[in-house]
């Protein structure tokens, strides 16, 4: 049986249609208070970003960005955003299970350390060990 990608009950199609200020009620507390901000215009970095997304067409075409802190709206649901590191442009496809989270929450700025083991001269007891 395939999976049918829902976010609280709502298909994908359905979801896409509605606006923002109905989909307000099905999102976390945090996406809920930090758009209410938006709407509020103490944040005009993501308003910014958040109208210049609205008035692109094309949804095929990458977006690249740097507002880490926007919150995923129904309304980018197909979209590709290639969202700033800190060092490289990282792609964030969007899907009905990203809604609600932020685009930061996908383009990790840390990466993991791989150490290798102890060699020799690593530790005191190493040092006098002959190499051949």
């Amino acid at each position: 049986m395939p999976r049918i990608d829902k976010y609280r009950g709502k298909m994908a199609d359905e979801l896409s249609k509605m606006s923002v200020s109905e989909t307000l009620p099905m999102l976390t507390s945090r996406a809920r208070r930090a758009l209410s901000r938006v709407a509020s215009s103490k944040s005009i970095k993501v308003k910014k970003f958040m109208k210049k997304v609205a008035g692109m067409k094309d949804k095929a075409k990458v977006v690249r960005t740097q507002v880490r802190e926007a919150v995923i709206i129904p309304e980018w649901l197909g979209r590709t955003f290639a969202v700033h590191n800190g060092k490289e442009w990282k792609n964030v496809h969007v899907s009905v299970d990203k809604l609600g989270y932020r685009l930061g929450d996908f383009a990790h700025t840390t990466g993991r350390v791989l150490h290798s083991g102890p060699g020799v001269g690593a530790t005191r007891g190493s040092k006098f060990i002959p190499l051949k």
